[in-house]
């Protein structure tokens, strides 16, 4: 049974009904307990630097083995002592104008360590797009330094400027100028060294102390797009479609946009502060039509300021320009520069860009785009039952009803209450017979139990994630006393794969599927609520390096798990919260802990659209509001603009009244 079929409907008219509602602030938001980025050191560093500080050039260009422009990057003046060692460039052209930009610390100079490369993001295929550079011209720009010229596509080339060093696509046969990189020379690059006698690495937060056994190694640098008025994207943040910018004269003093996946419950409707998921793609548009778009392939906590006009005044640098842009500034605390340009020229082009990246949202079944019911949480199945009763006696279409973490024994997943769900597959039958389906929560924390099999055969096999200390790491959650599974390795993702198995999954169905929710990972006594950054992977990746990516790789296992499940034969269907650049390959998504209140409401459209153009199509928020109680107008204008969610489903605290639709009359 579906419950919803295709329209189309303006969203004006959706919104119409909502805009004109005001709301007070919400004032739950446990502001303190999250940095800001003058309490992040790497972000306050970055944002002290000046304009055209960079002194690195480009030398020893030339084509590589693998067909890519490549060069090292050292510092014009010798005096300059912050980046001694060159950086090693290359530059990569794809098929639909897509140009790769990639630097790191050259490998052959022995770093203290690999710097982390994000995998089992970009799809294999993409390579195969790869253009593979036979030479490049070169230009003497501005009558001043040398640069390399390659094709990228039809109308565009790719430019590698030398000194000052810089990278940018324009127009063919011309200077007017797509999307840049370092065009007001805030590059910088912190390389991995040894300790000085007597520096401080250790960082503290709120009675937690990180580590740092590798010392700063931030990056950040400016990207500039052309013809531009408006810059969109880099989810999730409650705010407004439209990025505004974060610093500039006619700016109040603003936070970044921070990517940086937490658990933030009861969060502010206008605000950027990052929550739950991070996607670190902009794109830009402007009235002339063009649209261009900048992927930064880094899972490490992002920073991102859009600078407003005239936000580098003070500089005393203003450079002369024909062609209206925006600038934005990018902060990462590690990783590598590994970024992608997209020249568009359209929106649908930049999207279908980055998706032959990072690939295409997976087809949904039927059923997943229907209405949901959830509550935190149906107590037993009688409370089922009558629930889903109710929904025919009251003639309301639905397709699925989810179970919370109540459902299990003593909150260790794979595991049922069996006081009050003692004939867990019957029930799922039940709803099966009418086409229905069930939904059940898994979580990444696994109860550290010594009666609980799947905590034991974890331990056993070393598959958790250590703390700096290489111990099994011992956080806080749901269950109490609780250790993460290192989902970075493979060998770990196809393990947990194959506990969705009806052999390890005892009580499942055909017709039972998967919610992965805390999965940023949330650690209730971590710092900021999440692991500690100096907690370990494998091949002693530390946490900071992969933060964004956890909740993507716990999703990816999830849904290969569900797709072995029926021998590839059935679609899954996994929500989860966390997500990256390449989580709409595995399911659905939504908003979080949001509550009922109008302004609630009302951002959800642009947090929704967001996910969207970014490539996470299949999204929604929590009809009614997860936290407080709506009034029978607000949730019924929430039912109403739900429909039109792609991810459409009603979900509730335990501390809320009861709000089944049948309940508001």
């Amino acid at each position: 049974m579906t419950s919803r079929s295709p329209a189309t409907i303006s969203l004006s008219l959706i919104l119409l009904a909502f805009l004109t509602y005001q709301a007070p602030p919400v004032l739950s938001w446990k502001k303190d307990e999250f940095r800001n980025c003058n309490q992040t050191p790497f972000c306050k560093r970055a944002r002290s630097r000046n304009p055209f500080s960079c002194s690195l050039i480009a030398n020893q260009v030339t084509i590589s083995d693998d067909g890519d422009i490549s060069a090292k990057l050292v510092p014009k003046n010798h005096d300059d002592h912050h980046q001694i060692n060159p950086l090693i460039l290359s530059l990569s052209i794809y098929q639909d104008g897509i140009v790769r930009l990639k630097i790191d610390e050259d490998p052959t100079l022995n770093p203290r360590k690999q710097r982390f490369q994000v995998p089992d993001v970009v799809l294999p295929q993409f390579e195969s797009k790869k253009l593979y550079l036979q030479r490049y011209s070169k230009e003497t720009i501005d009558g001043e330094g040398d640069a390399s010229v390659v094709y990228l596509s039809d109308g565009y080339e790719a430019v590698l400027r030398h000194d000052p060093f810089e990278v940018y696509v324009r127009y063919k046969g011309g200077n007017s100028r797509v999307l840049s990189l370092n065009s007001n020379g805030l590059f910088d690059f912190e390389p991995l060294r040894e300790k000085n006698e007597g520096e401080e690495w250790e960082e503290r937060f709120r009675g937690h102390t990180d580590t740092r056994p590798y010392g700063p190694q931030s990056i950040s640098f400016d990207v500039s797009f052309y013809d531009s008025d408006y810059v969109y994207g880099i989810p999730e943040h409650a705010t407004s479609f439209a990025l505004k910018p974060t610093r500039g004269p006619n700016v109040e003093e603003s936070e970044p946009y921070r990517l940086f996946n937490l658990d933030v419950f009861e969060y502010l409707h206008d605000s950027p502060f990052g929550l739950y998921g991070s996607i670190p793609f902009m794109i830009s548009h402007g009235k002339s039509g063009r649209t261009s778009g900048f992927f930064w392939l880094n899972a490490a906590e992002m920073q991102i300021d859009v600078l407003g006009d005239g936000w580098n005044a003070e500089s005393g640098i203003l450079l002369p320009s024909k062609q209206k842009r925006i600038d934005t500034f990018w902060m990462s605390e590690a990783g590598i520069v590994d970024t992608f340009f997209f020249v568009g020229p359209g929106p649908k082009d930049v999207v279908r860009q980055y998706t032959s990246v990072t690939g295409m949202p997976s087809m949904p079944q039927l059923f997943s785009i229907a209405y949901h019911q959830c509550r935190w949480n149906y107590r037993d199945e009688e409370d089922v039952e009558q629930v889903d009763s109710k929904f025919d006696e009251h003639d309301i279409p639905y397709d699925v009803l989810w179970l919370d973490i109540e459902h299990t024994d003593g909150k260790k997943y794979f595991t049922w209450d069996r006081l009050s769900f003692p004939h867990p597959e019957e029930m799922q039958r039940k709803l099966a017979t009418k086409g229905r389906h069930m939904v059940t929560i898994v979580d990444p924390h696994i109860k550290r139990d010594d009666s609980y099999w799947l905590h034991n055969e974890a331990t056993e096999k070393g598959y958790y994630v250590k703390d700096a200390t290489k111990r099994d790491y011992d956080g806080w959650c749901w269950p109490g006393s609780s250790s993460y599974l290192d989902m970075l390795n493979p060998e770990i993702r196809t393990w947990w794969g194959t506990k969705f198995s009806y052999e390890n999954y005892v009580g499942s169905t055909p017709s039972l599927y998967i919610w992965n929710d805390m999965n940023e990972p949330s650690v209730f006594n971590g710092p900021e609520v999440t692991m500690p950054r100096d907690a370990l992977h494998l091949d002693r990746v530390e946490h900071r390096e992969l933060h964004n990516a956890y909740g993507y790789y716990f999703h990816m296992a999830t849904s290969d798990g569900l797709l072995k499940r029926e021998n590839g034969k059935d679609r899954p269907f996994v929500l989860a919260r966390a997500f990256f650049a390449g989580s709409q390959r595995y399911g659905a998504v939504w908003t979080g802990d949001n509550t009922a209140e109008w302004e609630q409401l009302r951002v959800s459209v642009p947090m929704i659209l967001t996910l969207g153009l970014t490539g996470m199509s299949f999204s929604g928020a929590d009809v009614g509001g997860f936290f407080g109680n709506p009034d029978t107008e607000l949730l019924v204008r929430w039912y109403q603009l739900g429909a039109y969610y792609p991810f459409f489903r009603a979900h509730a605290h335990h501390d809320t009244k009861r709000r089944e639709p049948w309940l508001f009359g």
